[in-house]
């Protein structure tokens, strides 16, 4: 059963644009492209670096540290697509953002 929980509203993030939010203990990466908001999970499986704070071009993050590329769309890492962050679903209520982590768990948005 999915658990959306409120994480952050519409006009927080501009197109081509990202937030770092918490759900719970859960710190995730938000993306938008073109108006679709992606959800995935912020820590880089390298070397743990914040994926929000990354370079986003179309759809993809490259992670500041180290240069690890990201499908945010997917959390896939481009170098090896087996390999990925977790990956959440979003929706959008009345300009709110909702993620579900799969997790209960209340949101803090730390912009």
């Amino acid at each position: 059963m999915a658990d959306f929980v409120e994480v952050a509203s519409l006009e927080q993030i501009a197109p081509g644009g990202s937030l770092f939010v918490y759900v719970g203990e859960t710190g995730v990466a938000l993306f938008n492209i073109d108006g679709t908001i992606y959800a995935i999970n912020d820590t880089c499986l390298h070397a743990g670096s914040s994926l929000a704070q990354g370079r986003l071009n179309g759809k993809i993050v490259t992670c500041r540290a180290h240069g690890w590329k990201y499908d945010v769309t997917t959390g896939s890492l481009t170098l090896n697509p087996e390999t990925s962050v977790a990956s959440y679903a979003v929706k959008i209520i009345d300009g709110k953002i909702m993620v579900d982590t799969g997790k209960k768990a209340n949101a803090t948005n730390l912009s």
